[in-house]
């Protein structure tokens, strides 16, 4: 589903992806792995498309995203990717349920259909008691699974997460990962995760690890 050939990224002087070739199934759940400043970071932002390599492709499915301009990758990344980060980046003036809603509001959704889904994501992640309260009255667990719903808004092709449970307690850490699995088990969704946490890393169906910017064997 998602292929990955040649990627090369430098910023300036400093080589930080050297010929980086992968394939991601649907389905699947691949952890990034490595020392830091190996690239994994760099690496996700670019399958994410935040990024772009200097050279090399990138596909989703039929599309080879490395030929977008600029408005319709924005598009293409809104529909079909998400993200979830270590810091969770919800926005503190919207409630749990407005920050859901966000990616299908950008798509052009409804907003009644939108809050219908949000709704759904928040109970089916175990926090649907909590839709009407703001960020900073959720603890960092029941943050990081709104920030997980909000990435799953689109129904994305992939959602890549970059220290998901840098942040959370070994109790909360070991829960949001069981959760990764549980909803690739239920919806065949594919998840790309950079981590340094051992447990999430064993758990994934495959390990890609990086050093000095390429993939090792």
């Amino acid at each position: 589903m998602i292929q990955a050939l040649n990627l090369n990224k430098s910023y300036g002087s400093l080589q930080v992806l050297r010929d980086v070739s992968l394939e991601i199934a649907r389905g699947e759940v691949v952890s990034i792995v490595g020392p830091s400043g190996a690239g994994k970071t760099t690496l996700l932002q670019i399958l994410g498309t935040l990024d772009r390599p200097d050279s090399g492709t990138l596909r989703y499915g039929d599309t080879d995203v490395s030929r977008l301009k600029e408005k319709d990758l924005a598009r293409f990344r809104n529909q079909h990717i998400g993200f979830v980060f270590q810091a969770h980046h919800l926005l503190p003036e919207f409630t749990a349920l407005e920050n859901v809603c966000i990616p299908a509001l950008i798509a052009g959704t409804p907003l009644r259909e939108a809050e219908t889904r949000a709704r759904e994501l928040l109970q089916e992640l175990k926090v649907d008691h909590r839709a009407t309260h703001k960020p900073a009255a959720l603890s960092g667990g029941e943050q990081q699974r709104v920030a997980v719903a909000r990435a799953l808004m689109n129904n994305p092709m992939a959602v890549l997460a970059d220290e998901p449970s840098g942040n959370l307690d070994t109790q909360h850490a070991r829960e949001l990962h069981e959760l990764f699995f549980t909803l690739r088990d239920r919806h065949r969704q594919t998840f790309v995760i950079v981590t340094h946490n051992p447990e999430l890393a064993a758990m994934a169906d495959r390990r890609i690890t990086l050093r000095d910017g390429r993939q090792q064997p």
